[in-house]
């Protein structure tokens, strides 16, 4: 009888309680990682759990149709899908419908309310020098005169190493509180519109005034509107900050609406023509800085020619006293930050530093990095998707996956017998791993189970019975050769391993290759059938191959008997293999060639 290898397969034979109780203890601390955290269910998509669905048209400007075209709107619908899934809304989906529309379906969740604030939030980003702000309802009344913010502080330490940095308050908090009275806010519009050299309707490095006296009268006439529009303006009004900005082009002179991000007051701001756009900013991020007192900060890069662009208004803005030493960042018309400038930043990136929290700073990074879309969209329509669909469907799946694993254990039972057990308990072991490692990615990762990730998961079933046929199959035409059933297991196993890994390797690159081509509810099913197929390879060199090295020494297995799946007489086996000794050398003598 061939007896199995010394060295290190044979230590490892000896020893397979050792993967057991490994794989055990993991399913046991993940059980209980689950019930720590509090999540205890996969967390379901928008076709299971329902959600929001934003309908968005593009717009084009008059004389600027052709804008609409299939570039410009794969490129809305990448930074749409970049911008919702950087809060960490998984499984949004985006896409377009139709030649104008853009279609948002944003799942139940935490963070969908804000999400959606964003996916709402399409016109484009700017920067642009505050020339004027103030408190605004009835905070401006608390004043009697404009009086300079005392955060001073905040704005005189520039540098840092190799980096450029800009720093404010909490966005957009640094500001000057302007009287209540109308006659000092126009007053303080117009030292501002006086300051400014861009006269309003004019664009970037025009002349600061006009020889022509119609054209003089006319900046006078834009002045006293802006000083009307400002004096007019209650940022404590949705309506009227709804409006407030939307309208104006990127060389106009406005005004805009902003909060603070402690204690909630409303700001109004009169703005400057933009100096940088969003696409200029080339990446931006939230970071938390360790070497300062700063806390989380916002750091941003700027492409080459918004580097030129962002260097020369900053320059501009540090000879300047506040709150004119300020650029306001503005999306959609709202001011989301105002940060204050000392020097001018020239090194082609910069940081934001404030009383930010984390949230608030990767909600800022995310406006920064994916605010600027090549089109102008309206809100069309918002509706609530209901999970009753999905619901009914998803009970459909979990029928016929039923259905389908219980035809599998009867083939398993019919065809294998007392093999059967192991098999059912990988399954089992496979399927606890499956479920407590899908509940713990909701939280950490946030992963949501979709109808195409229940197929992905049904679909691995197959893939994992697979494993155990082929070691199965190895084992038993080791015993058709004679060899009794301990040997055969370890014989067996080298060559079953190398065809379960190619085979499963071949499923993960294709389920890897069919998770980066594809969008939505179809990489849900790619995920899932790539986390099942490595699980499957720990399964079974972890517990199926350990838990058979075990069961090949009881007597039920290893005597062969007719119900354990392992019959010799029923597989064909042939007579046991022995070990003979070679015979003694012939005497001398002419030898037949044929007998040799």
């Amino acid at each position: 009888m061939a007896a199995p290898k010394k060295g290190r397969s044979a230590s490892a034979q000896s020893k397979p309680g050792r993967s057991l109780a490994l794989i055990l203890i993991a399913i046991a601390a993940l059980t209980g990682g689950m019930f720590w955290s509090g999540h205890t269910t996969p967390r379901l998509g928008i076709d299971l759990a329902g959600g929001t669905s934003i309908t968005l048209r593009a717009v084009a400007e008059p004389g600027q149709e052709s804008a609409i075209n299939k570039t410009n709107m794969d490129t809305a619908v990448d930074i749409m899908n970049r911008r919702v899934n950087g809060l960490g809304v998984s499984e949004a989906e985006v896409q377009t419908q139709g030649s104008k529309n853009i279609i948002v379906n944003i799942p139940k969740g935490t963070n969908s309310k804000e999400a959606q604030d964003q996916v709402g939030t399409t016109a484009k980003l700017y920067f642009r020098p505050v020339l004027a702000t103030g408190a605004s309802g009835a905070a401006a009344t608390q004043s009697p005169s404009p009086s300079p913010s005392g955060s001073a502080s905040s704005g005189d330490k520039a540098t840092d190493k190799a980096s450029e940095k800009a720093t404010s308050s909490s966005s957009p908090s640094s500001s000057t509180t302007p009287s209540g009275n109308s006659t000092s806010q126009g007053r303080a519009v117009t030292d501002a519109l006086k300051a400014d050299a861009t006269p309003s309707g004019s664009a970037s490095g025009s002349p600061k005034a006009s020889a022509s006296p119609s054209a003089s009268s006319g900046a006078s006439d834009a002045a006293g509107k802006l000083q009307a529009q400002y004096a007019a303006l209650d940022c404590t009004k949705p309506a009227q900050r709804a409006e407030a900005g939307k309208s104006a082009k990127p060389t106009d002179t406005t005004v805009a609406c902003g909060q603070e991000a402690q204690g909630g007051q409303w700001l109004k701001y009169v703005l400057g023509p933009a100096a940088v756009d969003g696409t200029d900013v080339d990446k931006a991020q939230a970071v938390f800085n360790t070497t300062t007192a700063a806390g989380w900060t916002v750091t941003m890069d700027f492409t080459d020619k918004g580097s030129k662009k962002f260097a020369d208004i900053t320059g501009k803005l540090a000879q300047s006293q506040p709150p004119q030493n300020q650029f306001a960042i503005v999306l959609d018309g709202a001011v989301v930050s105002d940060p204050r400038v000392s020097q001018a930043l020239t090194g082609g990136n910069a940081e934001i530093s404030g009383s930010f929290t984390q949230d608030e700073a990767q909600s800022l990074a995310n406006m920064l990095k994916y605010g600027a879309l090549p089109l102008t969209f309206k809100e069309d329509s918002v509706t609530t998707v209901t999970a009753a669909l999905g619901g009914e469907q998803l009970h459909a799946g979990l029928i016929a996956g039923t259905i389908g694993l219980g035809l599998v254990i009867i083939y398993l039972v019919a065809y294998y017998r007392g093999l059967s057990l192991i098999a059912i308990a990988s399954l089992l072991c496979s399927a606890a791993l499956t479920y407590v490692i899908m509940a713990l990615l909701g939280p950490t990762i946030h992963f949501a189970l979709n109808l195409p990730a229940v197929c992905g998961a049904i679909v691995a079933i197959g893939i994992t019975a697979d494993s155990f046929i082929v070691y199965f199959e190895r084992v038993r035409d080791e015993i058709r050769e004679g060899r009794t059933l301990r040997p055969a297991v370890e014989r067996a196993w080298p060559r079953a391993r190398r065809t379960i890994l190619v085979s499963d390797f071949v499923s993960f690159l294709a389920a890897a290759v069919l998770f980066i081509v594809t969008v939505g509810k179809v990489q849900g099913f790619a995920f899932t059938l790539g986390l099942t197929t490595v699980l499957d390879v720990v399964v079974v060199f972890f517990f199926t191959k350990p838990l058979l090295t075990l069961l090949a020494r009881r007597k039920f297995f290893a005597s062969g008997h007719k119900w354990s799946g392992l019959d010799p007489k029923a597989l064909g086996a042939k007579p046991p293999l022995r070990r003979t000794r070679r015979p003694s050398s012939p005497a001398a003598g002419p030898v037949d060639p044929k007998e040799a």
